[in-house]
């Protein structure tokens, strides 16, 4: 996802299993060959041994000769190499322990099932509010939302800042430096340049977008917080659109609070007080480098 993708040959997991099994049976071909050519060879030795060399020769068993009695066992060690190799290893080898291991699963499982069906029926739980549901199963332990936006929520016109406070400026530097900062393609647009020191990771449905060296592209949020994933904080930083998805999914809010209602195009998603805690809030009022007043508040989830 950096710049340019190289391509990479891959083999995916079944084809490599294929390739595996394949390899193990002309191995177990290879040992059988081998084993017949010393029993031949080791069957033609002992009847020398015995006829030729007189080793033995006086011993018998049941009126034939000790060799013949080796090399019917020598035989049977054989034949039962054969079965091993050609029945046992290709009907009943890995994969037929693994289909009856699948189907003892299976069975486990719909078994589970059942008897959990029975006690919920017997004893039900009750159904947890949205709110404790949304928190068991999506927040985002560090991820957080850095905005700056009006009284009336306005954000941004025409994919630009619709103030200038440099202080706020300061501030999101100082926050997100070091960090993955998540953001839509208009967003990375509305940048001159990446930001230095922070891991720029653009969502963007545009097929073979072309980015610099280091910018990370992605096809939906989702992705945004995997590639993210070892950062412990990483921020949203717009636009609307990646705001009212990540919304639910962050812990925290950073807002820039700036106290006026503009004409916009883009706005924050409301925030939610039930769900959202204020923890700290510094006010800052007008002055020569500050057109307007605006106060950095800082929210954490219930």
């Amino acid at each position: 996802m950096f710049g340019k993708k190289k391509s990479h040959l891959t083999i995916d997991k079944e084809q490599l299993e294929l390739i595996t099994t394949a390899q193990k049976r002309v191995k177990q071909k290879k040992r059988l060959y081998i084993h017949f050519v010393i029993f031949l060879i080791g069957a033609v030795f002992l009847i020398i041994l015995n006829t030729v060399l007189g080793v033995g020769k006086e011993v018998t068993l049941f009126g034939k000769e000790w060799f013949v009695y080796a090399i019917f066992i020598w035989l049977a060690l054989f034949i039962y190499h054969v079965f091993n190799v050609f029945i046992t290893q290709k009907f009943l080898g890995k994969q037929w322990e693994q289909n009856q291991l699948d189907k003892l699963v299976a069975k486990q499982k719909a078994r589970i099932e059942e008897l959990q069906k029975k006690v919920e029926n017997k004893y039900p739980l009750p159904a947890p509010t949205s709110i404790e549901a949304e928190k068991k199963t999506q927040i985002i332990k560090g991820l957080t939302l850095i905005v700056a936006a009006g009284e009336n929520d306005a954000i941004g016109k025409n994919n630009q800042l619709i103030w200038h406070l440099s202080d706020d400026l300061k501030r999101f530097k100082t926050l997100t430096d070091g960090h993955h900062i998540i953001m839509g393609r208009k967003t990375f647009e509305s940048f001159p340049k990446p930001l230095p020191n922070r891991t720029h990771v653009v969502i963007t449905r545009q097929a073979n977008y072309k980015v610099p060296d280091g910018v990370i592209v992605v096809n939906n949020l989702n992705d945004a917080l995997d590639v993210s994933r070892n950062d412990k904080q990483a921020f949203i930083i717009g636009g609307g659109e990646i705001y009212q998805q990540a919304m639910p999914l962050a812990s925290k809010i950073e807002l820039t609070r700036v106290h006026a209602d503009f004409e916009a195009d883009t706005f924050f998603p409301s925030i939610d007080k039930t769900q959202w805690i204020e923890t700290n809030n510094v006010y800052h009022q007008k002055d020569d480098n500050h057109e307007f007043p605006f106060s950095f508040i800082t929210y954490t989830r219930r």
